[in-house]
């Protein structure tokens, strides 16, 4: 089958809204999926599939090869491991061996999704693109991954002609998050009334689907070597959770509880989660992430690129209306 792009994460969250959009948009697609991988995302779209890994260089030869563009939207995204070394085999190492392959595929313009995670804050207001930030201002192996392995794209750029334009997310929610994401466990969790109470922090949450036509738009009109920032609404945690509570019909927390007393619940929660092997809804990472506000502004996306995005509130409604058509919540 032709291939005009190649999707890897296609069976994830925002690889497969990209897929989607690439599809309507008339895209021969090519997707690289691990053997035995949780398939649904994909189901009954017209794609061609190429199995294997991204630490698997032979099979990112023949997955890449014949193809016009590459959307790396791959990569393990938990703000909790028991293996950091494996999430920077796979965010780090793995970028690196599939930007080899597609250079030297002949790739024409790849778009690479980093992610708001890689970038600095400010106390004055959202950060953007030229907010600075060092890889000491990183939190917890899913962020030290995605920003080495931004640096590696931004290096490969310069020095040896990756023809890359580079996407960050902020906080996507929406249709197919099948794992769910830590941000869709907190949807499921609130809109069953697991959620009593919140710690004062922000989110800026975007509609998968925006996020996934914000690719499409940086492959068009992205200039190479620029990042770009897909982001929606800046709400504050308890604006989400009042959101959510409204959307199923129960209550909003009203207890705001301070950050430092939860340290103990976090060290108690991840030794759990070392025993038992599920990621912890509270860990000591997610804490210390939270003494920010995480806003982040999209103005260059939106001039550069024409990109839009939908109010948070529909976002929030057509994640929870997917997730309880999928049976995760009530």
């Amino acid at each position: 089958m032709e291939c005009t792009s190649l999707v890897t994460g296609a069976t994830g969250f925002v690889g497969s809204a990209v897929v989607r959009a690439l599809l309507a948009a008339g895209h021969s697609v090519r997707v690289l999926a691990r053997p035995g991988s949780d398939r649904r995302n994909l189901a009954g779209l017209p794609i061609s599939l190429a199995e294997g890994s991204l630490e698997d260089n032979d099979s990112l030869r023949a997955a890449v090869g014949g193809c016009q563009f590459l959307f790396h939207a791959a990569a393990d995204y938990r703000l909790w491991v028991r293996d950091p070394a494996a999430m920077l085999r796979t965010n780090v190492d793995g970028t690196q061996n599939l930007m080899r392959a597609a250079m030297a595929a002949g790739v024409s313009r790849v778009v690479y999704t980093s992610s708001v995670a890689t970038l600095g804050h400010r106390l004055d207001g959202p950060a953007d693109e030229t907010t600075p930030s060092s890889l000491s201002d990183m939190t917890g192996p899913y962020k030290r991954s995605k920003f080495l392995a931004e640096e590696a794209v931004q290096r490969m750029i310069r020095e040896e002609g990756l023809p890359a334009v580079i996407v960050s997310p902020s906080t996507p929610i929406g249709p197919g998050d099948i794992k769910p994401t830590p941000t869709g466990r907190l949807i499921v969790e609130a809109a069953l009334g697991k959620v009593p109470a919140y710690v004062d922090t922000g989110l800026n949450v975007v509609h998968v689907d925006d996020v996934a036509s914000g690719h499409l738009l940086a492959l068009e009109k992205g200039k190479i070597g620029e990042r770009y920032v897909l982001g929606g609404d800046n709400l504050a945690l308890a604006e989400i959770l009042t959101t959510i509570a409204k959307t199923v019909g129960r209550r909003p927390p009203v207890v705001k509880l301070p950050r430092l007393p939860l340290y103990p619940l976090a060290l108690v929660a991840e030794a759990w989660g070392r025993l038992s092997g599920h990621e912890p809804l509270l860990t000591l990472d997610g804490l210390k992430m939270a003494k920010w506000r995480m806003w982040f502004d999209s103005t260059k996306a939106e001039q550069a690129l024409g990109y839009t995005h939908r109010p948070a509130e529909q976002a929030i409604h057509d994640a929870i209306g997917w997730f309880r058509d999928n049976g995760y919540c009530r």
